[in-house]
Parts: C-alpha cells; structure tokens; sequence
C-alpha cells in the first residue's frame, strides 16, 4: 500500500510509450450505455460541479502501486501468492474511525498470518476498504407505511434514515467519500509503515476479545511459531528486510462510475488511463452486462480489475466477457470471483472452470462463498449461516482440485469488530443471537472468531492435498 512496502514486490516493467490507446474508450465512454444501479441526481449542474471537484482533488493512490499488485496478482494466478480479500460489505462515513479501521486491519493482518504458515507461501492482502460506500440494491425504491423513497445506496449517495432529504442522492457525498476515503487510507498507510504490520510482533495485532475465543489457544501457538522461526532465521543471516512490514492494497466496487470517472486519470512515466481511487476495482454481479456502462469503463483502465460471477452465468456469456476486459491475455489483468452459494455451486462452477480452461485464458480463481448464501430470519434480520459459507469454500476447493485448475484466493466480508450477523461458527451464534449485536448497514458479516476459523479451514483444505 505505501511505496517502500510495495517495493517487494517485483516491480512490473512500465508499458512503452508505443502502448496503442484502448480502441474507442475514454474515461467517459461508459455514459454511451446502459448504466445500472446509478442514483437519480435531480440536479444536472450540481452533479457536474462536484464531479468536476473531485477531478481536481489528489488522487487516493498511484500508479505503481497499482501496478505492484497487478505483478503480484500475476503470481498468484501461477501459485506463487494466495490471496486474501476482505472487509466490509459497506463502510459508512461514522465508521471512519481509529478503532474501526485498526480492528478490520487486525483481523486481515491475523487470517493472513494463520495462512502464510499454513501454506508456506506469501498472502496478498487487499482490504474492501477506502472506498467501498456504494451499494447495489435489488430495487430502487423502499416502501415503509405507504410511503416510497428512494433506496438506501451507500453513504457515497445518500443517507439511511427513512426521509425524503437523507434518501435524496446527494453529489457532494461524492467529495465525502473522497475525504473518508483519504483519511482511511492515510491512517492504514500510517499504521504499516509505523511498524503495526511487523511480523515480529504479531501479539500488536490482537483484538480485545480474543481471548474469550476457542482459537485462542492454536492461533497463539502459531504466532509464537512464527516468532521462534524469525529469530531462528535471523540468528544465522542477520536481521532480515521485508519482515517489519507488509504488502497491503485497497479495492472497492467499482459501483458509481461518476465517482470512478472523476478519479481515473493519466500519469506521467505510465501510458495509458489508471483508476486512482483504488488499487484493485470489481464488477459485481448486477452490473457486469458485457454490453454495459460498467464493462465499458473497466475495459479501457490499466487496473487489475475483477468480475464477480454467479451461478447463472454461462460458458457462452463469461468467455466474451473475458475478451472484453482482458483481450491480451495479460497476467495479472483479470480476477473471476465466483459467488455461487453452497446449494449451487457443484453444478454451476465446473462448466465455467472447464470453458476457461479450455481456451487457455489466464485468469485468477477466487472463491466468494458469502454472496450467494444470504437469507432473512423470521425477524428480519438478513444473515449467512457459517455452515453454508464453509460449505460452498470447501466445494470450491474441492471443484477447483477435480477440474485440474486453481483457487488462488477468497473474498470475504467481515469485520474486526464483535458483531452477531451470521449464525454458527466455533460459539455456534442462533437467530437469537443476532439482536446483541447486529450492527451492518446492508449485508451481514464475519466476525474475529469466524474469519479466523474461515482462515484455518483455508490452510487444512490445502494441507490434506485438496486444495
């Protein structure tokens, strides 16, 4: 995420300034489409002054950061990295906080930890953070009471109190976002390159209530496995570069191609157009029409860029989708995040690894087994049963081993904070669970224990050979 953490990775040759410009693309092209799940701004000129604001304002990352991680996401697809995307479904401009941002940090810093001993291989770790306050919704109004507003799409547009002036889509949310955004971003950078990431002191990196889990006790035995390993190593080389700090990137949907036009800029050195308000967009599923807005601005930036794929997607409507957004095969370009649910995925994964497979296209798998495993409660309350989100990783596992190809990661929403919202898990939570501390705007999450457990189960899927 900083420059001296990203300089690990091996840095990726710059492109020669002979680079042909996308054909037919710019940064605004995407408005010649179809645009789905964009808010109604009833203010033209309003909007266009606060877009024409945010293109003036720094941008929250660089090229060669970008471009680090597209080199490390190259190695990844080839089995070199895993990597390890998580965060929360939506962050909220409250949440911009020290304690909010330090504990999310802190649980990716620690499933990364039980992965990279586990594994014996080096963890890419992307955040679903400094960026990620855009949601897509299922509909565009919400009823309460006989009343209609406008949907509730992410702090980046309007407010979740039920009135008409929270629900109005607000275009100086946009600057909002870019300023939470900035300072998210400058805190995490901060804690990294201040020594919060060093791997040998992991102990920084423990959350309050860790020790009520039932992981306590393995995860403590690999933290002081790890410490013992380091010392060992540095006892006969000396003290060893790398290990003080860690490679760490942000991503976000790519939802609110207003925003992501704003922030999409050149630079010099590097031809071509770079998305700067993150490290690593995605499409999600709503929105990834191979004829629509938002595959036609994801095809023209130098990003590594990922799709989500449900399980209705076909062989015929992925393969075009692939030449779309990564016509030159290039590694490290093009992530597929398959969201099947656990009830679904055995039959609607393998056609599409066989298809991909097949036309020798390069891409990297990774699994997202929350999505497609979301349900409501007779309360009301949406959650995710940790048996089908374990479930549908271990069958991704399994699929991808039977197929001949490559999980080379997860996506996972969680926090680091000590929230009740999906049920199950090493405290085995019930639906009356939830109401202690349910606290997501939107979808549920992970909590510390969960997400720990989740990691682990990463590790002994690969360790028995079945990963």
């Amino acid at each position: 995420m900083n420059a001296s953490a990203s300089s690990k990775v091996a840095a990726m040759p710059p492109a020669s300034a002979s680079t042909p410009a996308i054909e037919h693309w710019a940064p605004d092209s995407w408005q010649q489409r179809e645009a789905l799940q964009q808010p109604r701004y009833d203010d033209a000129a309003e909007l266009a002054q606060a877009t024409a604001h945010l293109a003036g304002l720094p941008p929250l990352v660089t090229s060669w950061e970008v471009l680090a991680l597209k080199q490390a996401l190259a190695e990844a697809q080839e089995g070199g990295r895993f990597l390890l995307q998580g965060g929360d479904c939506a962050e909220s401009f409250a949440d911009c906080t020290s304690p909010v941002i330090s504990n999310r940090l802190k649980v990716l810093l620690q499933m990364s930890l039980v992965l990279v001993h586990g594994l014996k291989k080096p963890v890419l770790r992307v955040g679903r953070f400094a960026g990620q306050y855009a949601k897509p919704r299922s509909t565009d109004h919400e009823i309460r009471d006989g009343v209609s507003l406008p949907s509730f799409r992410g702090d980046v547009v309007n407010g979740p109190e039920f009135t008409a002036a929270a629900r109005r889509p607000d275009p100086q949310r946009l600057i909002q976002a870019h300023a939470h955004s900035a300072l998210t971003m400058n805190f995490v950078r901060a804690l990294i390159d201040g020594g919060f990431a060093d791997l040998h002191h992991p102990e920084y990196w423990d959350l309050a209530w860790v020790e009520h889990s039932p992981l306590a006790a393995e995860y403590r035995q690999m933290v002081a496995a790890i410490g013992d390993s380091l010392r060992f190593m540095e006892t006969l080389a000396g003290p060893i570069a790398g290990f003080s700090k860690v490679d760490f990137f942000t991503s976000h949907e790519a939802l609110l191609l207003h925003y992501e036009q704003a922030l999409t800029r050149q630079v010099p050195r590097h031809p071509g157009w770079f998305n700067l308000s993150t490290h690593f967009p995605w499409i999600g599923m709503r929105t990834a029409a191979l004829e629509g807005a938002h595959v036609e601005y994801f095809r023209g930036i130098r990003n590594p860029v990922a799709v989500k794929v449900g399980p209705s997607v076909t062989p015929d409507q992925l393969l075009p989708l692939i030449d779309a957004l990564n016509p030159d095969d290039e590694p490290g370009r093009l992530t597929l995040v398959h969201r099947m649910g656990n009830a679904k995925i055995a039959a609607a994964l393998p056609p599409l690894l066989e298809a991909v497979k097949r036309e020798g296209r390069r891409v990297l798998w990774v699994a997202d087994p929350m999505h497609g495993n979301t349900e409501s409660t007779s309360n009301g309350h949406k959650t995710r049963r940790f048996d089908n989100i374990r479930g549908e990783l271990e069958q991704a596992f399994d699929i991808h081993a039977a197929a001949g190809t490559r999980l080379g990661g997860v996506h996972l929403e969680l926090t680091g904070e000590d929230v009740t919202e999906c049920m199950g898990g090493a405290r085995d939570l019930s639906e009356s669970d939830l109401d202690r501390a349910y606290k997501s705007m939107v979808d549920p999450r992970l909590n510390y224990e969960q997400s720990l457990e989740l990691a682990m189960l990463i590790v002994r899927k690969s360790i028995n050979g079945q990963g």
